[in-house]
């Protein structure tokens, strides 16, 4: 399926969780690479992943050169985003063009966020939805120039106050967008007592009509953060994407690779199977339980023909190959038709 396509099939008010779409974050992991950025994508593919998404900016019109890092600098020891955002701003029109060509080629869907209104221009030709990013999510004009693109979008929240998020909301709303909103916690890494997924069930009470998903910054250890996402409704899981989680800098610390995404892909087939159906019904393979371990009506003690059946004619033992104990009342007051015998199960050609 296409990300497209969730915004018209999905029922955000329908009692059911949904294998998530799952989109592996490379961002700029390839160092400017696009030998590494195509294996990237390989390797998401072959973990798999629905879709890549890259991230699409330059340094200049995204940080001043006075703009401190938000990030953990033991892991990445660059201080300014002007200079981080410096070595990775080398992909534009041309290498995004050649990546979502080769995406086409292997099979998996093109996404890169935007952070300009370059990049967004150039991306209207290449994706079908539009991702605004966490930073963006008070950035008023940008999000309404992206609104007038008319395509579906997924906005992440992380850092927001529930007014923040309704604000965007309002923004978007008022084009008529299709919109999905991520859980999302900007801290990189996310310690887990940070990941605060029961916002996501807040998510789904607050903005009843939209998709729920949620982008994640933990580490990826067994990967149950993002399984734990799903069972709360996230219909969209988004997680950086690495070939090399022991790289130095930038996303690689907090990435998964693809035996995690293997991993989670794994899990999530077995915990689905588990899952099952979301109607309540009695399952085929139950049929023995419900004749063998149900009860009926039994006679207590000898019952001659003729006689009036009364409530202490009668007990409930296993099986159910007679009257069901649920029409007690209906058996009381009828009379025999036949000798019942004590412990005889009773079946209604015995009574009129």
């Amino acid at each position: 399926m296409k990300l497209k396509e969730l915004f018209s099939t999905i029922n955000p008010h329908e009692i059911k969780l949904y294998k998530p779409y799952v989109i592996a974050e490379i961002g700029v992991n390839h160092e400017g690479s696009m030998e590494l950025a195509k294996r990237l994508v390989d390797e998401a593919k072959v973990g798999g992943a629905n879709a890549v998404k890259f991230q699409s900016y330059k340094a200049e019109t995204l940080a001043s050169k006075d703009s401190p890092s938000y990030w953990d600098t033991t892991k990445e020891p660059t201080t300014s985003q002007y200079e981080l955002f410096k070595k990775h701003d080398s992909f534009w029109i041309d290498e995004m063009q050649e990546l979502k060509n080769y995406c086409d080629t292997v099979g998996i869907e093109f996404m890169s966020t935007p952070f300009d209104i370059e990049s967004a221009d150039f991306l209207n030709n290449m994706m079908d939805v539009y991702k605004i990013s966490s930073s963006d999510i008070t950035n008023k004009p940008f999000i309404e120039y992206m609104c007038k693109f008319n395509k579906p979008i997924i906005l992440s929240t992380g850092a927001s106050s529930l007014h923040e998020i309704q604000e965007a909301v309002s923004w978007i709303e008022k084009f008529g967008n299709p919109l999905a909103l991520l859980h999302c916690v900007l801290n990189y890494p996310t310690p887990d007592k940070n990941a605060n997924l029961g916002m996501i069930l807040d998510l789904k009470a607050k903005f009843p009509n939209k998709i729920i998903g949620y982008s994640d910054h933990t580490l990826p250890n067994d990967m149950k953060v993002c399984e734990m996402a799903t069972l709360l409704g996230s219909v969209i899981i988004e997680k950086h994407f690495t070939h090399d989680k022991t790289l130095p800098g930038n996303d690689h610390y907090h990435a998964m690779d693809k035996e995690d995404l293997k991993l989670f892909i794994k899990n999530l087939e077995r915990t689905f199977e588990i899952l099952g159906g979301f109607k309540v019904e009695a399952l085929e393979d139950e049929a023995p339980a419900r004749n063998n371990a149900r009860r009926s009506l039994v006679a207590l003690r000898d019952i001659p023909k003729g006689k009036v059946i009364e409530k202490e004619d009668l007990t409930f033992k296993r099986p159910a190959h007679g009257v069901s104990p649920k029409f007690i009342d209906e058996v009381v007051g009828k009379v025999a038709s036949i000798d019942i015998k004590d412990d005889d199960v009773i079946k209604w050609n015995m009574i009129s």
